[in-house]
């Protein structure tokens, strides 16, 4: 029996394995609010998740300048940690359906690592971590405190490095564009989510769509080929 190589599973997150679409909206309603204008539309808003914020404000509000851009991020944040406070972390970014199961049983394999890349801060993805009971789950965490926004490759090269894991023996699950063009810059496969932010039409980028986290595991086996 041949014994595969290890394979990495990097998860994004927003839209990927949680659904904070609610907490996101209303945070980002409340960052206009602080420059008075506007907040954009729900679509809009969603649209933009997995940037970093500072790159999300710019790209939400591209005729206010830097300090306005500044000055939504700290009320975005302030609100985020708000709404989490008051809701917990389990009802304000509930996990999908067959999130956890899926992480689970790609956990127990022996020839699975799994990573997280994310647009959030190192605080907010230590607190979702905390919440949903994931400690010891990943084995790198990649997030917005310490890389270039997505679609930079930076966050996947850095989980490449910390593994081992050759970038053929990776994938990367998300639900936008970003995640996919992130993906093919660092030369690994990319698998989007169609429950997610972003339409399908917009992950022309994925290796492969799926509909449910059950599909996962077929789709990784595809990708890498079953071990004989």
């Amino acid at each position: 029996m041949t014994v595969a190589p290890l394979g990495l599973v990097i998860f994004d997150v927003d839209g990927t394995l949680v659904d904070s679409q609610h907490d996101i909206v209303a945070a980002m309603a409340a960052a206009f609010d602080a420059v008075q204008v506007p907040p954009p539309s729900r679509a809009e808003v969603l649209g933009i998740v997995g940037l970093s914020l500072d790159v999300a404000m710019a790209t939400l509000a591209p005729t206010l300048g830097a300090g306005d851009h500044a000055r939504m991020v700290v009320a975005y944040k302030s609100a985020y940690m708000d709404l989490r406070a008051q809701a917990g972390v389990a009802e304000s970014s509930p996990l999908y359906p067959g999130a956890r199961a899926a992480l689970e049983a790609l956990r127990a394999r022996d020839d699975v690592l799994l990573g997280v890349a994310t647009g959030k801060s190192k605080r907010g993805l230590d607190k979702l971590v905390e919440g949903h009971g994931l400690h010891g789950m990943f084995q790198t965490l990649q997030c917005a405190d310490f890389h270039p926004s997505k679609p930079h490759p930076s966050m996947l090269l850095t989980a490449l490095a910390e593994t081992g894991v050759d970038a053929d023996r990776a994938v990367m699950v998300g639900d936008t564009s970003f995640d996919m063009d992130m993906a093919q810059a660092a030369g690994i496969a990319g698998i989007g989510v169609g429950w997610g932010y972003h339409d399908r039409s917009r992950l022309s980028g994925a290796r492969h769509v799926i509909d449910r986290f059950e599909a996962l595991p077929d789709v990784l086996d595809e990708i890498w080929g079953v071990p004989a």
